[in-house]
């Protein structure tokens, strides 16, 4: 039998994990999230950050060795070409645990939360694309909110990322979360029985 694999993606901020954790609750449907194998590719003491360290230099830690999250926000969203080295190194790493994460599930559906599906080249791992979307006001406002960021700085990390109508060209399924939540899980709710 050949696995459902849903890669969910979207600009941040634009209701990715809403929609992940209503198929989880509503359908049983492990979720496997990117950002969370991003963290653990950072993690204390790994290869990978002792990289990111010493091209930064170790005011990029805290204390203990973890790494400074917004110090490092700050230097890949406002330089291109640093995003891109740091992406280098992580984005094998999340592969990978990807590849181990689908080779041992035994469920029949996978749900694979990936912010950077189109960036990162992991279409090749799902056999279905939802994009979740929203208009870009939205999107600012929700960022601004989430994650007490500038104008500036949210509009940065907005940018880093492909263009949302470009991703939802390139979707099997288009979200729309424009309206109210229960709008959104009754599309959800659609595109899951298909």
């Amino acid at each position: 039998m050949t696995k459902r694999i849903i890669g969910l993606t979207g600009g941040i901020a634009t209701g990715k994990t809403t929609v992940a954790n209503y198929l989880a609750s509503a359908y049983d449907v492990p979720i496997l999230d990117a950002d969370i194998y991003a963290r653990d590719a950072v993690s204390t003491g790994s290869p990978i950050l002792d990289a990111i360290a010493q091209r930064y230099g170790e005011e990029i830690l805290l204390e203990k060795g973890k790494l400074n999250r917004q110090m490092l926000g700050e230097i890949i969203f406002n330089h291109p070409e640093e995003r891109h080295w740091v992406e280098d190194l992580i984005h094998p790493y999340v592969r990978d645990r990807f590849l181990k994460a689908i080779a041992v599930s035994v469920a029949p559906t996978l749900v694979l939360v990936i912010p950077l599906l189109f960036e990162a080249d992991m279409t090749d791992l799902v056999t279905e694309i939802w994009v979740v979307r929203c208009s870009e006001p939205q999107q600012l406002q929700r960022l601004i909110q989430r994650n007490q960021l500038s104008r500036e700085q949210a509009q940065a990390r907005i940018k880093s990322q492909l263009n949302i109508d470009e991703k939802a060209s390139r979707a099997d399924i288009v979200l729309e979360n424009t309206s109210t939540l229960e709008a959104l899980m009754k599309q959800a709710d659609v595109a899951f029985s298909k």
